[in-house]
């Protein structure tokens, strides 16, 4: 029996590494349905709330004491009575309705899922391919200074706090490592330039045959000193 055709490809990426970038500029080039944000809206949608308070949720875990108080009304012998948990919005119910319409968005296929633990979700489904996009501090560092110079100086720190919220998200919600290896078939960094790793992705992925030339560019170097 052979092996179904890739028809979904998930990136995952580290903050500041252009994976969005990256993953928006495959999806046009295969003329497939990108879901990044959309997989946000779509969860708003569903539960009935505001996409700008589901934002708020995105790629990030309720507050401890807000976590804590829920177990204990699960526990309490006086649980809170008239709510069901589909009518309570946090972080685990919208990790949730994305967990579905990411299953959802892979039955049809053709469609490149950003983010949201979608390498997780979709693990053992034929057909998926995964991604985990990353870069040098120094890029990362030059990006942010770039796209928020008011903040600059807390550069590293905030790249480093978004991505330990993203992990977090994952070892709670899938019990899985973020950033481990075995989830993704292919690790890339980003100093190849999204040409380069558009050409990568599609060959690895059974998706085009790669030319020599259509991956000769200019590619930024490696290490950390880089």
């Amino acid at each position: 029996m052979g092996h179904k055709p890739v028809n979904v490809i998930t990136v995952e990426r580290e903050y500041g590494s252009r994976g969005g970038e990256f993953a928006h500029e495959l999806a046009g080039r295969l003329g497939w349905r990108l879901l990044d944000s959309e997989l946000v809206t779509a969860a708003a949608r569903i539960a009935g709330v505001a996409p700008e308070l589901a934002a708020k949720f995105d790629e990030r875990l309720d507050p401890w004491y807000y976590r804590y108080g829920k177990i204990f009304w699960h526990d309490s012998v006086l649980p809170m009575t008239g709510i069901s948990d589909e009518q309570v919005f946090d972080s685990e119910r919208m990790l949730s309705l994305i967990r579905q319409e990411i299953v959802d968005a892979a039955k049809v296929g053709n469609c490149v899922l950003v983010g949201r633990g979608a390498a997780c979700a979709l693990a053992c489904q034929p057909g998926c391919f995964h991604v985990f996009v990353y870069a040098t501090a120094k890029a990362k560092r030059a990006w942010f200074t770039h796209a928020f110079p008011n903040q600059a100086q807390q550069a590293d720190q905030l790249l480093a706090a978004f991505d330990k919220r993203r992990a977090a998200v994952i070892r709670k919600f899938y019990q899985q490592e973020w950033c481990a290896r075995g989830l993704y078939h292919m690790l890339l960094n980003s100093a190849m330039g999204i040409e380069a790793m558009m050409a990568a992705t599609e060959g690895a992925a059974g998706l085009k045959r790669v030319e020599q030339e259509t991956v000769l560019g200019e590619i930024g170097p490696t290490g950390a000193s880089c």
